[in-house]
């Protein structure tokens, strides 16, 4: 392969796409999506034509009969990327929970690896995956009966059925305001690759100087956007708050009254009447800003975060368009992948590939420690005392 020529590149799960765009920035040429949302699938039609589209649930959808479409064989894919919900696996009833197992739609990742056999991998996901559990494995993953419900397994499982293809997998828990995105966000990035040696851990790039929301909105102020408005109730409090504050900044006799029955609960609920500081990154934008306990009000103005503003905050370019009513934007916006990171991850890769790639020594990229690969899995077989009937496989 040049240099020069475009990465082939599927994408699984696409949602609005927010993964792909990186992607592409990084120099991958997608060339199909799989999504299964009405309004994700409208958004992708509507800025990529070009792309082929597979508008329905991926259990439908035959990875075979993609490359088919595309023209192409196992093994010509550069890359298969996505990020699978974090279902549950099933503890019901033992015939149904089969089932269950093998239409999760994780394991339908796995293979859709499996049968496209692309040069690299790339996995995303929520930090829940980091400690979800097997339950109810079928006959032909028997190996795993001893690692069920055990926190964890499934990020084992994925490890060593993806070294039983052929990949060398490694993985962290990444902020993304550490790479260059102006958003307090974490997620679970999974790389790998065919054969030698593993995607290194990208090193933080904004370790000392953040991307703030004055950076990400700070020259949208004063346009019209749409927005959800605030109820009455949470309007009349917000306008009591100045930028940066929360609930506990309302005057005392206010409190009890704004909060009803969470004023009595545990931790500090920091997301209840919430607004945002300029000179910070944003929280973690969630699908709607209004929601009582995880509300992203302006610093200033009377209002939820806007459209734009959402969008602003998870990289998407200005001229991106989105499908549906407001209720149904703000959740493509606020489910996506931040574009920075799937540039993060598209080079990673890239530079693997070019054989680019500096030895890297972090183990750390986000709050919480002992997330990567290296780590991890040692843990987890302290942690199981099963890993002896699986250590057959090399992870290295």
């Amino acid at each position: 392969m040049t240099a020069k020529k475009r990465r082939i590149a599927l994408s699984l799960f696409s949602g609005a796409m927010g993964l792909d765009l990186g992607l592409e920035r990084a120099g991958f040429d997608i060339v199909a999506c799989v999504e299964n949302d009405k309004y994700c699938a409208q958004t992708i039609a509507m800025n990529k034509p070009d792309v082929k589209l597979y508008a329905q649930d991926i259990n439908t959808v035959n990875a075979l009969d993609i490359l088919k479409d595309l023209h192409l064989k196992p093994g010509q894919v550069d890359l298969v990327a996505g990020g699978p919900p974090c279902q549950a696996f099933s503890t019901a009833g033992r015939r149904r929970s089969l089932d269950d197992f093998r239409g999760n739609v994780i394991v339908k990742f796995l293979e859709y690896v499996r049968d496209i056999h692309p040069r690299y991998f790339i996995l995303e996901n929520v930090r829940g995956l980091l400690s979800a559990k097997l339950a109810n494995t079928p006959p032909e993953y028997e190996a795993y009966k001893e690692v069920e419900n055990v926190s964890g397994s499934v990020v084992w499982f994925l490890n060593h059925e993806f070294a039983k293809l052929g990949y060398k997998v490694s993985f962290n828990l990444f902020d993304a305001s550490l790479y260059g995105v102006p958003q307090k966000r974490e997620r679970v990035i999974m790389f790998g690759t065919l054969g030698g040696t593993p995607v290194e851990i990208p090193e933080p790039t904004t370790p000392t100087a953040f991307r703030t929301l004055r950076d990400a909105i700070g020259d949208v102020q004063g346009q019209h956007h749409d927005f959800i408005p605030l109820s009455a109730k949470a309007a009349t409090y917000i306008a009591m708050l100045r930028e940066g504050q929360h609930w506990r900044h309302l005057p005392g006799e206010h409190q009890q009254a704004a909060m009803c029955k969470s004023y009595f609960l545990s931790g500090g609920k920091t997301g209840f009447y919430r607004r945002l500081s300029w000179d910070k990154p944003s929280p973690t934008l969630v699908t709607h800003p209004t929601m009582p306990a995880t509300m992203l009000a302006h610093p200033d103005e009377q209002r939820p975060l806007n459209i734009r503003e959402y969008a602003r905050i998870q990289m998407f370019p200005d001229d991106w368009k989105f499908s549906g009513k407001p209720v149904n934007i703000y959740k493509q916006i606020g489910n996506a992948v931040p574009v920075g990171l799937g540039v993060m991850a598209g080079k990673a890769v890239i530079a693997h590939d070019t054989k680019t790639q500096k030895p890297s020594h972090v183990l750390k990229t986000s709050r919480y420690n002992r997330t990567s690969h290296k780590e991890f899995l040692i843990d987890f077989e302290l942690k199981s005392h099963q890993a002896p009937r699986l250590t057959g496989l090399d992870t290295a």
